[in-house]
Order: C-alpha cells, then sequence, then structure tokens
C-alpha cells in the first residue's frame, strides 16, 4: 500500500494582510499530480486543512475540488483529520456526499466513521478512534486522534480510566493511555497505521504554529505511540521532520508552503510511507520524501541605506516575492521613502529601519538635553516629512500631564 502523507494546508492563511491564496492554489495543483504520478493508494491529510474556524468560501471551494480530484471518482481512498485550526462540525458537514468519493472523514476524537462502501472501497470495521478499510484487497487499521484538546481528550478517557485516574495523569500519560487501549485493534495480517495533530517532545518549532500548549501541558513524549504502527503521520508542526523516539515510523509532514520568514531555511515536502505486508506477515517499509516547489518566496533583503533599498526594489520590479526590508539609516524612514520603494514592488511586506550604533548613541545623548515636545516634534517630523501643528503639540502635552496627574 502506498501512502501519501500531508498535513497543514492552512487554506486561507493571510501573510501580513496578504492572501496566500494563489499560491495555495498552485500547491494543490501540483500535489494532484504527484498523487496521480506516484500511483497513490490512500491519502492521510493531518489537520489544519484550514487556516480559521470560519475559512473564506475560496479556501472550501479549493479544498472540495481538490479532493474530487484526488479521489479521481472514488478509486483513491482519502482520511481527513481536524488540526486545531478546523472547525470540526464544518469539517465533518460533507460527509456523506464525500463517501461516494472515497473520502473519510474525522472532526473529533470520539469520531465513528460508519462502515460499508467508500468509493470504490470498504470501510470493514470501525468504532471510537479507529477504523479498518480495505483498499485493492489490503487490509489496514488506522488508529485516528483528530486534535485532542484536553477536555475533548478527557471524554474519550472516560471509558478507559477512572475521573481520578484521569485528572492525575499527564497530557502525554493520557495520550498514551488513548493508544494503548486502541493498539488492540491491530493485528499482524494488517497494515498498522497511526494519525494524530499533535506536539511531540523534540519536534522543532518553525515559529508561525500558533502555540496550543501552556506551559508544556499539550506536549507528548514520543514514545507515547504504539510500537506496533508501522507508520505515524502527524500534523501540527510546519517543519518537515521525524519524531524523536519512534525509531523513523513517525513523521510531520510539515505544510507545503513557507507561511513565516522564520520557515524559509528548510524545504517543504510531501511523505509517501509504502509498506508491505509479507505471507509470513513480515513488513517492509520504505518512506520516501518529496520536496515541494516554491511558488513565491519570502525573501529579507538587507539594504546599507533608503537610496539602495529603492533601487533594489527597482531592479527587481518584476519577480514575484514576498519581502521584508531591513534598511541601515541614521533617520527615520519617512512616508514618502516608503512609497517610492512600494511603487516598485507592491509585495513589501513590512520595512525595518536599522538605525546606526552612532546615531543611536547620539539620540540617546540628545534626548537628555531636550523637552519632551522638542522629542515630538523631531520625531513627527522624520516619520511624516513635515511639522506638528500646534494643536497636535498641546493634545499630546495636555494628555501626558493628565497622565502625570492620575
Amino acid at each position: 500500500m502506498r501512502i501519501m502523507h500531508t498535513a497543514d494546508w492552512h487554506l486561507g492563511k493571510n501573510i501580513e494582510g496578504h492572501s496566500r491564496m494563489d499560491e495555495q492554489a498552485s500547491f494543490l495543483a501540483d500535489f494532484v499530480k504527484i498523487v496521480d504520478e506516484q500511483k497513490i493508494d490512500l491519502i492521510i491529510i493531518a489537520g489544519d486543512v484550514y487556516d480559521s474556524y470560519n475559512p473564506p468560501a475560496r479556501a472550501e471551494e479549493l479544498f472540495y475540488e481538490t479532493l474530487k480530484q484526488l479521489s479521481d471518482g472514488g478509486k483513491r481512498l482519502i482520511l481527513v483529520i481536524a488540526g486545531n485550526h478546523d472547525n470540526p462540525q464544518r469539517l465533518e458537514a460533507p460527509g456523506p456526499l464525500a463517501r461516494d468519493h472515497g473520502i473519510l472523514m474525522a472532526g473529533i476524537p470520539k469520531t465513528v466513521i460508519q462502515t460499508g462502501e467508500y468509493g470504490n472501497h470498504r470501510v470493514v470495521k470501525s468504532g471510537e478512534g479507529y477504523v479498518e478499510i480495505e483498499i485493492n484487497g489490503e487490509q489496514a487499521v488506522i488508529l485516528l486522534l483528530p486534535y485532542p484538546s484536553e477536555k475533548r481528550l478527557n471524554e474519550v478517557l472516560y471509558d478507559i480510566t477512572t475521573e481520578d485516574e484521569t485528572n492525575q495523569q499527564s497530557y502525554s500519560d493520557r495520550i498514551h493511555s488513548y493508544f494503548s487501549q486502541l493498539e488492540s485493534h491491530f493485528r499482524e495480517d494488517t497494515i498498522n497505521l497511526v494519525t494524530t495533530h499533535i506536539f511531540t517532545m523534540g519536534s522543532e518549532e518553525s515559529g508561525s504554529e500558533r502555540t496550543i500548549q501552556l506551559g508544556g501541558t499539550y506536549i507528548v513524549d514520543g514514545q507515547c505511540f504504539p510500537e506496533k504502527a508501522h507508520y505515524i503521520a502527524l500534523g501540527h508542526i510546519h517543519k518537515p521532520q521525524a519524531i524523536p523516539g519512534t525509531n523513523g515510523r513517525g513523521r510531520y509532514a510539515g505544510s507545503p508552503i513557507h507561511f513565516n520568514r522564520r520557515e524559509i531555511a528548510y524545504g517543504k515536502k510531501c511523505i509517501i510511507a509504502e509498506i508491505i505486508v509479507e505471507n509470513d506477515n513480515t513488513v517492509k517499509n520504505e518512506i520516501t520524501e518529496i520536496d515541494l516547489q516554491i511558488y513565491k518566496p519570502i525573501e529579507v533583503w538587507k539594504c546599507e541605506n533608503v537610496d539602495a533599498a529603492i533601487a533594489r526594489c527597482a531592479a527587481n520590479a518584476d519577480r514575484s516575492c514576498w519581502v521584508y526590508l531591513e534598511i541601515e539609516t541614521d533617520h527615520y524612514i519617512r512616508e514618502d521613502e516608503i512609497k517610492k520603494m512600494k511603487a516598485f514592488k507592491g509585495d513589501i511586506l513590512e520595512v525595518i529601519p536599522k538605525l546606526t550604533a552612532l546615531e543611536t548613541e547620539a539620540s540617546l545623548e540628545a534626548l537628555t538635553e531636550k523637552s519632551f515636545g522638542d522629542v515630538f516634534k523631531e520625531f513627527y517630523r522624520r516619520e511624516r516629512g513635515t511639522e506638528a501643528d500646534d494643536e497636535v503639540l498641546e493634545l499630546l502635552l495636555s494628555l501626558v500631564l493628565e497622565e502625570e496627574k492620575q
């Protein structure tokens, strides 16, 4: 069985208020081609399909159209679980229609997927937290854990522990209890899989995942996953990587595009796990990483002065890229200077002035010798390119005096 693992599409996500939908549409078109070329049997999307509980209409249209193409009329089975950004009920809503296309949806840990025909394939058996599927004559058992908030996790554990035991266990211990109970559904003659959306100890964050744990509460140990699992498909971390403590069986596929300037240091991937159970129940497991294209790179331009920044914007006016401009300067960058840069390069995300050390030291010394009003007037002149009128200055001083009285 050839399994494609992907996650963290975050459809509808912006960068500094700019839409990424065109890039995401390009990725999805290429992803459909990769799946076809690689002759994939099963696709696992391990959470965070969308970036918010209320995604834009175009994001939902892209998702549904992509699923339709990936399923190829029900010839390919697709499993989707919810991440912390997804609305579980909204994600599961098209389930009855998706079934004919071979698409399985799981929004919460207690989701029970109905047995029966799914496209050209079958769900043979299922229950809370697991599903057994038949694809092209091969059997696979998948343990499912859509994003487990503490409340949702407690709800599913009440059946296997007492309330006092649940309260005393750490979050990681409870994840271990959950999978230990479900591992009994694994068999020697089946392909055994796990998929969840969670943060594991030792994995490297990339800076764009919104923190969901407080003081490490939502972090789990990689050893909490079942030893009998042949492959563990995780979502949540945007950097592709193996999970410590799983002997290479557990992987984060990562996000498909760079969502943040801190992500640009590494490439983006999707992962293929080819798992074969031999007649004597020995298992062959080969994992392959597929590199993804960078559709619109995020770049950091470091310029020695404002004129150099304007010149670089002009020289790269026709290039498709997002830009953070870091400019060394001995003065605050004026609005008219920023307008010149953006006239050439519309995809500037932020202009970051880097004041020279000499100017910074001189400014600190000067500040001690100037009145508050003089400091404000100088700041206003630098920022706006014009003098602050008396009314603005009087209003500011009155507010400061009022604050000092309180």
